[in-house]
């Protein structure tokens, strides 16, 4: 995806990029070492300060990174990148930094950018990215592997994400996936919209 294409998002509308429940590629970083990993169970919590809720194995390497540096980015991959999804959520980067000396972005050729504010890196290609600053609960990360954090920065695919409103029509390569399990998932789709009804 071109540069051209991503924007801000207010952080008071941070909310809506995971309202939908989509799934998200968690990247973090710390001292000269970075992975990422795929999280089907990702969730907003707050408006403002916009929190979001993520849970995270305690075997994963991500976790390991996320908590030593505090920081992490909650990439919302789309349909295109299902192949992507698919293989670093079933790839140990750890496993393979050890073997081969190289991280899941170098193997897989994963284009990045930087964040904002902080040091994990942005998975181009994304059609939202959420610059998150972790809340220390480590009885919840323990006993129930969950992580909050506080939203600190967000950007959006203008093409899909504008006016704090998803709009997909005309754009399917660029629809959320939604993981349903073992490697299949399923694409936003349509829009409806309801109405109040009257007693």
């Amino acid at each position: 995806m071109s540069v051209s294409h991503r924007r801000p998002v207010p952080l008071s509308k941070a909310y809506r990029l995971l309202n939908h429940g989509p799934t998200v590629l968690v990247s973090a970083a710390h001292d000269g070492q970075r992975n990422i990993m795929a999280a089907a169970w990702a969730m907003p919590l707050d408006f403002e300060p916009p929190k979001i809720a993520v849970v995270l194995d305690k075997s994963t390497w991500t976790r390991q990174l996320l908590e030593a540096s505090g920081t992490f980015v909650l990439n919302v991959p789309c349909a295109a990148q299902a192949d992507i999804v698919q293989t670093v959520g079933s790839t140990s980067g750890l496993e393979l930094t050890r073997e081969q000396g190289r991280d899941k972005f170098q193997i897989y050729d994963l284009p990045t950018f930087d964040a904002e504010l902080i040091d994990a890196p942005m998975l181009e290609g994304c059609v939202a990215w959420l610059e998150c600053r972790l809340l220390p609960e480590p009885d919840n990360h323990q006993q129930y592997d969950l992580f909050l954090a506080q939203v600190i920065a967000a950007q959006a695919d203008e093409r899909v994400f504008s006016d704090g409103r998803w709009h997909f029509e005309g754009q399917d390569a660029l629809r959320t996936l939604h993981h349903v399990a073992g490697g299949h998932f399923l694409t936003i789709g349509n829009p409806v919209d309801g109405k109040t009804l009257q007693p």
